[in-house]
């Protein structure tokens, strides 16, 4: 039985799909430029940094991408909250990625698809029972993948590792509802920005860490910064079309990206567990086929709707004349 995609639909799942790729690269990236040396910190400024002024001078320099500048109030106001929270779950995640093992860091961010769900109930978008299934599918096979084998855990770490999670889970469910007034694009430069403003203040705050002492870690830090572009632009197509839960569940498939990315770079080896784990991460994926409310409308209404719907007076409509009484038919006549 062939899947009834339309054409949104699968550009959704195709950007989801890219977008996962991206993120799972961005982890090794990040971890190679901290092995050789640099700030954790100095890492997610120059990344997101990076990244939106690369945006920036796409948008500008590009006749067919200047309309996407464009944003409303109300608009804007969404995308840098989601930005500032997003902000702060990478600097949690960098920290905490250079306190813990990347293997169990991994495993604790992939819960964010666990949060996103409980969040999407909240916020009113009905989650079914088989997309539950297959988030559980998911989140058996990133045990499988990653593992508990680590000793000595910092529970610092652990911590700000399930802050980072979350924080990514909630910047979705805030987009999830912008994109429905704007285009991805545009919630993706705004977005980028108000994430690179809260990585450069904490920088500062911090006194200026050294920048990266090494070309390999200037070049991870790079290659981190152009995967972030990427990922940011299909990362939001996806959520657009699909819905922050089923993007996020087609995401989890980044963890594949990053045990394959980390065998090769960092010479990680994949054991015969965690083959299983990606046979099963790749059902929990390829069970899209069978999902019955991809794609469908959300329920929240969209920013600008409510906002219209809290300023504007309500009309008043004038009563309605009493229809004239009709004098009753005497037998005579």
């Amino acid at each position: 039985m062939r899947p009834r995609w339309n054409s949104h639909q699968l550009q959704g799942i195709l950007a989801a799909l890219a977008s996962a790729v991206l993120l799972g690269l961005s982890p090794v990236f990040g971890k190679q430029a901290i092995n050789e040396g640099a700030s954790w910190l100095t890492v997610v400024m120059l990344r997101t940094v990076a990244a939106t002024a690369l945006l920036w001078v796409i948008y500008l320099l590009t006749p067919g991408l200047r309309r996407f500048i464009y944003i409303y109030p109300v608009g804007l106001a969404g995308c840098l909250a989601a930005g500032l929270i997003n902000g702060l779950g990478s600097l949690m995640y960098y920290n905490s990625l250079s306190r813990i093992d990347a293997s169990l860091g991994q495993l604790i961010y992939m819960l964010y698809p666990l949060f996103l769900a409980v969040l999407s109930q909240l916020d009113g978008y009905e989650v079914s029972r088989f997309t539950l299934f297959r988030l559980g599918l998911a989140l058996m096979a990133v045990y499988l993948l990653v593992g508990l084998g680590v000793h000595n855990i910092n529970g610092l770490g652990v911590i700000l590792m399930l802050g980072g999670s979350l924080m990514y889970a909630l910047h979705l469910v805030v987009n999830q509802r912008t994109l429905i007034d704007m285009p991805a694009p545009t919630v993706a430069l705004y977005t980028l920005t108000a994430m690179s403003v809260t990585t450069l203040t904490a920088f500062f705050a911090e006194g200026r860490p050294a920048m990266p002492p090494t070309p390999l870690a200037w070049q991870a830090v790079g290659l981190l910064a152009l995967a972030t572009l990427l990922s940011r632009l299909t990362l939001f197509t996806g959520v657009k079309h699909l819905g922050g839960v089923q993007a996020g569940l087609i995401s989890l498939s980044e963890l594949l990206i990053t045990v394959i990315g980390a065998r090769v770079l960092l010479g990680e080896q994949l054991s015969p567990l965690q083959w299983q784990g990606a046979g099963l991460l790749g059902l929990s994926v390829g069970l899209i086929t069978r999902e019955r409310s991809l794609g469908a409308p959300q329920q929240p209404k969209p920013w600008l709707k409510i906002l219209t719907a809290r300023f504007t007076p309500p009309t008043l409509t004038p009563p309605t004349p009493p229809a004239p009484v009709k004098p009753p038919i005497s037998k005579g006549e």
